[in-house]
């Protein structure tokens, strides 16, 4: 991955301002101001997530952020509330208020002088979430939103449920949060109420596994916030992005095919990753297609990014399985629309070692069934308890690794 030194624009960094919010409460932010928007305003971009600006996501933010702002664009990172520096207590995922004070901080942004009324908003997993969430809420300001590893439905395909069994996702992502929920926040922020707001947040976000085990069905608990009950409600153009060995593949090609606005969609072989930072590669240049992007949507620049195709996934070439790949190999390929007209039906036959297409070709194959030689018994202290009269064997242990995370290796 090359890196970049110079810009077209000089940017200066301010590490904190307060956005107020209607209630009062106010959201920390992170702003890299290119000069020229003091003289000149210009479009920006907010991402607006749970992840301490000031810690855990720096790095990243600094990569991301500096790149846009460097070629014309306010960049805000915001924490969302409860969260980093910002007041009050985070208590869930996707909830109504974290969309309300969505809407809010694109409303006051646009307002700001250094802003030229059009605001962009990315982000990955939850920014990718509520990137689609807020767009729903049609705040006037808001032009387009480029949405990554995220879901536009809370129950059927997401980190709970999938199928109606429970992930192990549910249990990791509530580890995480409650880690992240019970870390202060900065006093150089926030002074010398950080205390109280710390022993608050600890009171009370609450166990997050508890209702979301609770909520073992489809329900309003869900379908609220999830975009696949009502796709027409977002009104801006969406660029969705995933990857085959991400868990949330699959929002692309329903967005592709649900949505009513300019939309794109591209499908790489990487897992939960930022496109530039692409494991398994081959990465691309995600930050310049991202500049496309904004320049077309934000500033009116005819970049020839909507001519080209609606749809580009990388086309992976067979490989031996493995737990982990560097690469996969495969081609681009891309879709004018999507479902595509260039998809179709086949019938498969297997055959003994062998598939065949076409009907009248596979032959039978036989199979044998019969009792399952183990089950387990909870009498048995050495492990498994034999069905029919097997010696007893000793206990076997199987490590389960979450789909998402193996696919980040």
């Amino acid at each position: 991955m090359s890196v970049a030194d110079s810009f077209p624009y000089k940017v200066r960094e301010i590490e904190n301002v307060f956005i107020p919010m209607r209630d009062g409460a106010q959201l920390a932010a992170r702003v890299w101001l290119p000069e020229e928007a003091e003289r000149t305003p210009l479009p920006a971009i907010m991402e607006y997530i749970p992840y301490r600006k000031r810690d855990i996501t720096r790095g990243r933010d600094a990569t991301n952020h500096a790149y846009l702002a460097g070629h014309g664009y306010v960049c805000v990172r915001v924490d969302m509330r409860g969260s980093g520096d910002s007041d009050g207590v985070l208590t869930d995922e996707y909830t109504q208020q974290e969309q309300e004070d969505g809407v809010d901080a694109i409303a006051w942004l646009a307002e700001q002088p250094w802003c030229d009324g059009n605001v962009g908003m990315m982000g990955i997993s939850w920014g990718g979430f509520n990137s689609l969430q807020v767009a729903a809420k049609q705040p006037p300001a808001l032009k387009a939103i480029i949405s990554i590893c995220s879901s536009d439905d809370l129950y059927a395909d997401n980190m709970h449920y999938m199928g109606g069994c429970l992930l192990g996702d549910n249990l990791s992502e509530a580890t995480v949060m409650f880690a992240f929920n019970t870390l202060p926040p900065d006093p150089q922020i926030v002074g010398n109420r950080w205390r109280d707001m710390w022993f608050d947040r600890m009171e009370n976000s609450g166990l997050w596994l508890e209702q979301w085990v609770e909520h073992q069905r489809r329900s309003a608990y869900w379908s609220t916030s999830s975009i696949n009950e009502n796709y027409s409600a977002i009104q801006c153009p969406v660029y969705a992005i995933g990857g085959w060995a991400d868990g949330f593949t699959n929002t692309v090609l329903r967005l592709m095919e649900h949505l009513e606005v300019p939309r794109k969609g591209l499908i790489g072989p990487w897992g939960h990753k930022y496109p530039h930072q692409g494991i398994p590669g081959p990465a691309i240049g995600f930050l310049q297609e991202a500049l496309r992007w904004w320049d077309y949507w934000l500033k009116g620049k005819d970049t020839g990014i909507m001519d080209e195709p609606m749809l580009r996934a990388w086309e992976q070439d067979s490989v031996p399985p493995d737990t982990s790949y560097k690469e996969r190999p495969g081609r681009w390929i891309g879709e004018v629309g999507w479902p595509s007209k260039n998809v179709k039906e086949r019938r498969y036959e297997l055959g003994p070692y062998t598939i065949h297409m076409g009907e009248g070709h596979g032959g039978p194959i036989s199979t044998k069934g019969g009792r399952a030689p183990w089950r387990c018994s909870p009498r048995s202290a050495l492990g498994w308890r034999p069905a029919s009269g097997a010696p007893m064997q000793p206990r076997r242990t199987y490590r389960a690794t979450s789909a998402r995370r193996m696919a980040a290796r």
